[in-house]
């Protein structure tokens, strides 16, 4: 594995640990972040939709969604143009925490940039832009 590579998974591995540590007082797990922000961004999206957007697996977005419905943070609605599709909807409890989440998000952002010029770290997003739409590509490569 290359240096870049494993510094990209580490820096990952380190912001999951972040996540799941300062959202576990609210009775989530570090990765529903992903999840919250785009079905808050997004209501009435289908499983199947927010598993493209957040490049997850469709299983593990069914067990991750199933676990956020039973604790309170969604509701999942079958969609009135074909029941078989699931509609995803953040409740009251999201749309209150999700100040508190989008806050957690940006400080860990703030403390990865901190020592980064504003021009290093505009090359550096749009680099890192452009790595995930080649790894995005070339999973859905996989998949067909």
């Amino acid at each position: 594995m290359s240096q870049l590579v494993k510094d990209v998974t580490e820096i990952a591995r380190c912001g999951a640990q972040y996540r799941a540590d300062r959202m576990a007082p609210m009775g989530l797990k570090g990765c529903h972040a992903s999840y919250l922000e785009e079905i808050c961004a997004n209501p009435g999206i289908s499983q199947d939709k927010l598993a493209q957007r957040i490049c997850i697996n469709k299983s593990n977005v069914a067990r991750q969604v199933a676990a956020l419905e039973e604790d309170g943070f969604i509701t999942r609605v079958p969609s009135q143009n074909d029941k078989r599709i699931m509609e995803l909807f953040p409740t009251e409890k999201t749309l209150e925490l999700l100040p508190k989440i989008k806050q957690i998000l940006q400080c860990w952002e703030a403390w990865l940039t901190q020592d980064l010029t504003e021009q290093e770290v505009q090359l550096l997003a749009g680099a890192l832009m452009k790595m995930k739409e080649r790894a995005s590509a070339c999973v859905e490569c996989i998949g067909e």
